[in-house]
């Protein structure tokens, strides 16, 4: 064991530990939800550490040696090394500075090992000092939380990509399938089965655009404002030198926030990424549902559509197969709806020059860019790529349907239409055998009544008016 020592007093910890008594505190006041900080988190850390370090040797505060071994020491831990160190909860209280003292102190205690010393000799390299010069917890965990928010947005958009051109090309797939559309779960007006596909498409492409102009406000850093934006205790050079030292390490693009006290206790970039994940999930939720609907069945439901069969579906029903793909991405779904009112909550909470609450935000957004990254892919993968259609059985709907009365309103007025409609409905007949039945108008005059669906959309949103004058 080893004896460490901070203003609260001393505790022993084990001898074999890289982190220290600040790190040990936190575990044990902080046992929130047994969760660790996000690994990508930890590694923007200890790439701000690692800038850090960079530019206070060239500031001419840190000896090389000191220099090179907290970067040595960081470049472990961003390739992956000395994980199990990150021992603080992801919810804690203090603004993130459990989370910012546990990278200093394993940060440190690894430096002092790479110099030949022993952990906890922090003569050699101080948490505090030297890890930690030119910082704060005000400034780094802000800015490690919107790197981290970056590169997650970054590869959830990239699979919303994908997910998107599969659904362009099931629409492309689809495009000549007659169906009837429906509104409030009734008969409407005919469509195409690659219509409904193309509308899920153009949803997900808004919530493209959305997410990566959202994202944009990720960009800016706090990086060099220290406690409250004030600046206190950076040298002239790193304050200019901070953000460009760290994009030249890690080939990156952000940019320092042209007013720090503003960017170190505001959060509504937060919410507004957050906002726009909240909408794709009402998208995705949206999308999901009229799937499952689609392939209800497969004999007493819709399905015009099939999905991929992946499992059996219940424990006592022989051969029964659910919609498990649609089904996990609306709870997916659910869960960043849901994590989207924390994240509120928690960058409303703030107050005057800082937030405390930046743990819990980040928490709850790093979890909804995953979510949101993993329930895409899925989709894509297992589920919309594989999705069959029924083209007979959209076919028989629409041919059974009283919706293409619509069509006959121009001609015969609402009331006869709707008559017509009614009377199909009654003697379980199409609207066009009434109409003969009845010899309402001409065979002519009926197929042209049915040409009257308009043409001023493009090809692929058209419907296809020919094809219904035959039915």
């Amino acid at each position: 064991m080893r004896i460490e020592a901070d203003s609260m007093g001393s505790m022993a910890l084990p001898e074999e530990v890289y982190y220290g008594i600040q790190s040990l505190r936190a575990k044990n006041n902080f046992n929130m939800t047994g969760r660790p900080l996000h690994p990508l988190f930890i590694t923007n850390l200890a790439r701000i550490k690692k800038a850090a370090a960079q530019t206070n040797y060239e500031a001419g505060l840190l000896t090389k040696e000191q220099a090179d071994s907290i970067m040595k020491a960081c470049d472990e831990i961003i390739e992956g090394s000395l994980r199990d160190q990150f021992i603080v909860d992801a919810i804690q209280g203090g603004a993130g500075t459990s989370a910012n003292m546990n990278a200093n102190e394993v940060i440190a205690n690894r430096a002092i090992e790479l110099l030949g010393g022993k952990k906890g000799d922090y003569s050699l390299i101080h948490p505090n000092d030297h890890v930690n010069m030119a910082q704060s917890t005000n400034d780094v965990i802000p800015s490690a939380g919107k790197m981290t928010a970056a590169e997650l947005l970054k590869a959830a958009v990239a699979e919303l990509k994908r997910l998107s051109k599969a659904l362009n090309q099931k629409s492309a797939q689809f495009d000549k399938i007659l169906k009837m559309g429906r509104t409030q779960l009734q008969d409407a007006v005919p469509m195409r089965l690659g219509q409904s596909f193309s509308a899920y498409e153009s949803a997900i492409k808004r919530d493209i655009r959305r997410l990566t102009l959202a994202g944009e406000e990720l960009l800016s850093l706090n990086l060099g404002g220290t406690a409250i934006g004030s600046g206190i205790n950076v040298s002239p050079y790193y304050y200019a030198a901070i953000v460009s030292n760290l994009n030249k390490l890690f080939d990156c693009e952000y940019r320092q926030a042209a007013d720090l006290f503003d960017a170190t206790q505001n959060l509504d970039g937060f919410v507004q990424v957050s906002g726009c994940l909240k909408s794709c999930a009402v998208n995705l939720t949206k999308i999901s549902n009229d799937l499952r609907l689609l392939s209800s069945g497969p004999r007493t439901g819709f399905g015009e559509i099939n999905l991929p069969a992946l499992q059996n579906g219940s424990s006592i029903m022989p051969g029964k197969v659910n919609p498990v793909i649609p089904e996990v991405v609306n709870q997916a779904a659910f869960q960043i709806i849901g994590n989207d009112a924390a994240i509120t909550w928690a960058a409303s909470g703030g107050q005057l020059e800082l937030n405390a609450f930046e743990p819990v935000l980040f928490h709850n957004l790093f979890e909804s860019l995953d979510l949101l990254r993993q329930a895409a892919q899925t989709f894509t993968n297992l589920c919309i790529t594989g999705i069959t259609s029924n083209g007979d059985k959209c076919l028989k709907h629409l041919e059974s349907s009283v919706g293409i009365a619509t069509a006959l309103c121009p001609v015969l007025g609402y009331e006869e239409s709707a008559r017509v409609a009614k009377k199909a409905l009654k003697e379980g007949c199409s609207v066009k055998d009434v109409i003969r039945k009845e010899n309402i108008v001409s065979e002519k005059e009926m197929e042209r009544m049915f040409n009257l669906f308009p043409m001023t959309m493009p090809p692929r949103q058209v419907f296809c008016i020919e094809e219904v004058a035959k039915l």
